[in-house]
């Protein structure tokens, strides 16, 4: 019987070589990110944008960025934590809120890029399938790709509705039809009633409906922000195309005051001036101490 060789030798590990740290974290597919930055040289200087959208347990965040030799630049970005501005104040992270998150980040793009009037996109979302189309006289598309990271692009996924409210916002970004929900592979064909149901939280609503009948309690604790704010099944639909008309009517940015979340306990620096101010009362304080103590040792020796 032979004797099995070590492979795992010191060569072997001087020759190792550490992955990148964000490989390491599992947040970036460096091999997807060379396919969608890299730039023919022909085109020179030409910038090469980005749809980048990721999703957490509370936020949506949709971002156009432009990947420098420098670093990544982002251009202009969009939250769902905005939402509640434009009247959608609840579901923050479901399809609808999505779908709303990539509208406000698109006409934000356009507007920065004075092409809001020119491309308006689907005022009207109907579920159908839309695509920009460049104007023969006027100025190009914003035209971008779509970075979904390292979510599984099933069927239905929430980052293709961020897509497709920044296709009816008006961007121009390259897509099919196939990964929406209502798509059937066997026939081929997207069901455009389904796929709006999803846009304006018609699955939502239908969950909170069978709640409702089935497990009052459950419906209680699950919805209690809806139920607090007073929005029911049935005021849904209503909400989202209230708030779709507000982020057309105006979709800049408002700043908030931030505030600290820690007090901060260092000092601050003082100029010259005033440390030499301090040093002068701290002499003044020690001189009025001095006195008094010696004004109180001559009372002392008058009394005996």
């Amino acid at each position: 019987m032979g004797v099995m060789k070590v492979q795992k030798t010191p060569q072997y590990f001087k020759t190792y070589q550490v992955k990148y740290r964000r490989r390491r974290e599992g947040k970036t597919d460096y091999r997807a990110r060379k396919g969608l930055t890299m730039q023919d040289k022909n085109k020179y200087a030409a910038s090469k944008y980005r749809m980048v959208v990721r999703i957490t347990n509370k936020d949506v965040v949709c971002q156009i960025i432009d990947a420098k030799i420098s670093g990544d630049v982002t251009v202009c970005s969009a939250y769902a934590h905005e939402l509640p501005r434009f009247g959608i104040k609840v579901g923050l992270t479901n399809y609808a809120a999505c779908y709303a998150t990539g509208l406000l980040l698109a006409r934000r793009t356009l507007a920065k890029f004075g092409l809001d009037e020119a491309y308006e996109g689907q005022t009207e979302p109907n579920g159908e399938m839309y695509c920009v189309e460049a104007q023969e006289d006027g100025p190009r598309p914003f035209t971008c790709v779509l970075d979904v990271g390292l979510v599984s692009t099933t069927t239905g996924n929430r980052v293709f509705g961020a897509l497709k409210g920044a296709v009816d916002g008006g961007l121009d970004i390259p897509h099919s039809e196939k990964r929406f929900p209502g798509y059937d592979k066997d026939e081929k064909s997207l069901d455009a009633e389904t796929h709006r149901k999803y846009i304006f939280g018609g699955h939502v609503q239908e969950y909170m409906e069978m709640l409702q009948e089935d497990d009052e309690d459950r419906y209680q604790e699950q919805f209690a922000k809806f139920i607090a704010l007073d929005i029911g099944p049935d005021d849904l639909e209503e909400m989202y195309q209230k708030g779709h008309e507000a982020i057309r009517a105006d979709p800049s940015h408002v700043a908030t005051e931030k505030q600290e979340k820690y007090p901060s306990f260092k000092k601050k620096k003082m100029s010259l001036s005033q440390k030499r101010d301090r040093v002068r009362q701290k002499i003044a304080s020690y001189k009025k101490k001095h006195a008094a103590a010696e004004g109180a040792a001559d009372d002392a020796e008058d009394d005996e």
